[in-house]
């Protein structure tokens, strides 16, 4: 297994507070463990155990399926929902941060934050992504006009994907 995707399944384990994960990918099988005893802890804090199966709340099971996906995309490869958009010349993508549910308002009844076609300066809200149950809003990180809007509202998002193209 590529040792990116390993340590991007690390990150996702600290970020989402899961002890153990075991994940295969073909042949290949890993477990980690984070704070366990008995492994052998590395610089990550993480240890390499041999296989006893996964140790997740099964509530988490959803979110880790999902993260792992995620992980199998590399950074900067559009995943399947997004594969074949970039950005064209002065344009930005906006990127999801993590793993979670985009919302595009910020209550069901609620008018979304943007629209295809408004203005939007740096600090703005762009949407919400729900992830373990806290609401976190997106901001924008730079100046433009909303070109796309490449996710619709309710859709779960993984880490990298791209949310909007502004120009």
């Amino acid at each position: 297994m590529d040792l990116k995707k390993i340590e991007k399944l690390m990150e996702l384990m600290r970020t989402y507070g899961v002890r153990d994960v075991e994940v295969e990918d073909g042949q290949e099988k890993v477990k980690l463990s984070h704070g366990s005893s008995g492994g052998t802890q590395t610089g990550y804090g993480f240890g390499m155990m041999p296989s006893q199966g996964m140790s997740m709340p099964m509530s988490m099971a959803p979110m880790m399926t999902q993260a792992m996906s995620a992980a199998a995309t590399a950074p900067g490869e559009p995943s399947a929902k997004s594969a074949g958009k970039t950005p064209g010349a002065g344009q930005k993508m906006v990127k999801s941060p993590f793993v979670g549910t985009f919302y595009r308002s910020p209550s069901p009844d609620a008018d979304p934050f943007v629209e295809v076609g408004k203005r939007v300066k740096v600090g703005d809200s762009l949407c919400i992504i729900e992830a373990m149950k806290l609401m976190n809003e997106i901001e924008s990180d730079a100046e433009g006009t909303v070109v796309e809007i490449m996710v619709n509202n309710g859709e779960p998002v993984e880490f990298d994907q791209p949310l909007f193209i502004l120009e």
